[in-house]
């Protein structure tokens, strides 16, 4: 089960419709359902319900805009590049659990695309993460309303849990925070990733220049897997800046 949901959206990955998705890739199943609507609460963190509209007039693509620059992250057509197709059989192809949930995180080709054309500014990449996490805990009975999100320590890896990993810190969704800076996600899935960021016990971001542009526009960000993206890719471009000088 857990492999499965690594690879439940795959057909997004490949430029499919999931009304045509293949039911295998590289000799691996997938686009298979997600138990315990997870998939569909992980939705809800990051899109409005009911029926969707086009949000980018001009972007009608898989591949995600990034909110950092406001650009496209990637810039062939389509998704049928070999070096993106290696990777991604790479990542989808893993057979071990821990393996596959450590290379989601890891991952620079899953961040490659939106979770839906109709929010290019969602991330594939973190929501699988998200449905990952959910599946775990309401695996173990935990309910929507008894979940928060926790700080860790940037080594401490949860398997399935953790949902971002940095060099500074982690998050991770769980029941229990263990003393860590965490906040309750609330009574129901919404977007609500401003909300809870703006809760946590503690931050673990500084008064840096740099932390207090990054901690003001999570608070702005309502999607949870486009808060989690824009997260990664503001701490790689401080680190690549960091690199040039």
């Amino acid at each position: 089960m857990r492999i499965a949901v690594y690879r439940h959206d795959t057909h997004k990955l490949t430029g499919q419709s999931h009304a045509h998705a293949d039911e295998t890739f590289a000799g691996v199943p997938v686009n298979q359902s997600v138990p315990h609507g997870a998939d569909g609460d992980a939705a809800r963190l990051s899109r409005p319900s009911g029926t969707p509209e086009l949000t980018v007039a001009n972007h009608t693509s898989p591949h995600r805009l990034s909110l950092l620059t406001g650009d496209s992250v990637i810039t062939s057509v389509e998704p049928a590049d070999p070096e993106i197709n290696h990777a991604l059989r790479e990542l989808l192809t893993e057979t071990d659990p821990k393996a596959m949930h450590a290379a989601w995180l890891a991952s620079d080709v899953a961040a490659l695309f939106n979770e839906s054309l109709y929010y290019p500014y969602t991330s594939l990449k973190y929501h699988t993460l998200l449905v990952a996490a959910l599946v775990d805990n309401y695996s173990d009975g935990y309910e929507f309303d008894e979940l928060r999100l926790v700080v860790d320590p940037p080594d401490e890896i949860v398997p399935h849990r953790t949902v971002y990993t940095g060099d500074r810190f982690a998050l991770r969704i769980d029941r229990d925070a263990n003393r860590r800076p965490s906040a309750r996600l609330g009574a129901r899935p919404w977007r609500s990733w401003a909300t809870v960021w703006s809760q946590l016990s503690g931050h673990p971001l500084t008064t840096d220049r740099f932390d207090m542009v990054l901690d003001a526009n999570l608070r702005r960000i309502r999607a949870w897997s486009t808060a989690l993206q824009y997260l990664e890719d503001f701490q790689k471009h401080l680190q690549q800046s960091e690199v040039k000088k």
